[in-house]
């Protein structure tokens, strides 16, 4: 009996080794290390993807992306074929680095997100607006598909 006692504790630590050398590989990856961000390049900018909210109103499609330490010059708004293309990029400022950051979770780099917009819109008259980080790009319904009350005679 002492002989499987004894071979069963021998063999865990063997286990529990292989488990936490492959998790450490895992985590020390650059993919999934809280440091990950920051390799010996400085800064990795893969690009980002911030949040949009979509919503319809009786006369436009409003697209409202949060984009916090932008300005207005940072980003562009582009319609080609029914596409609405928001594209930017959030730079690292090369003074940053040499503070020591020990964790940078923001994300920095390019974006693009872009959206297929219904042929009922009139993308000659879309218009956006950017305040405290948020982008708002209204996009307006062509006349033809508002709706309208009938008069009944």
């Amino acid at each position: 009996m002492k002989r499987n006692t004894l071979s069963r504790v021998t063999r865990t630590p063997v286990l529990h080794e292989s488990l936490f050398r492959g998790l450490d590989q895992l985590l020390n990856d650059e993919t999934f290390s809280p440091f990950g961000a920051l390799s010996r390049e400085g800064l990795r900018t893969n690009g980002w993807m911030p949040p949009v909210d979509i919503r319809e109103t009786a006369d436009t499609f409003e697209f409202t992306a949060e984009l916090p330490g932008l300005t207005k010059d940072d980003v562009s708004i582009t319609i080609e074929d029914k596409v609405l293309t928001l594209a930017g990029e959030r730079k690292w400022n090369d003074e940053e680095t040499k503070n020591n950051y020990h964790r940078v979770e923001r994300a920095y780099g390019t974006f693009t997100r872009a959206f297929t917009l219904p042929n009922s819109v009139d993308s000659d008259k879309v218009a956006a607006k950017f305040e405290h980080g948020l982008l708002t790009v209204s996009v307006p319904k062509a006349d033809e598909v508002k709706p309208r009350q009938i008069k009944i005679n």
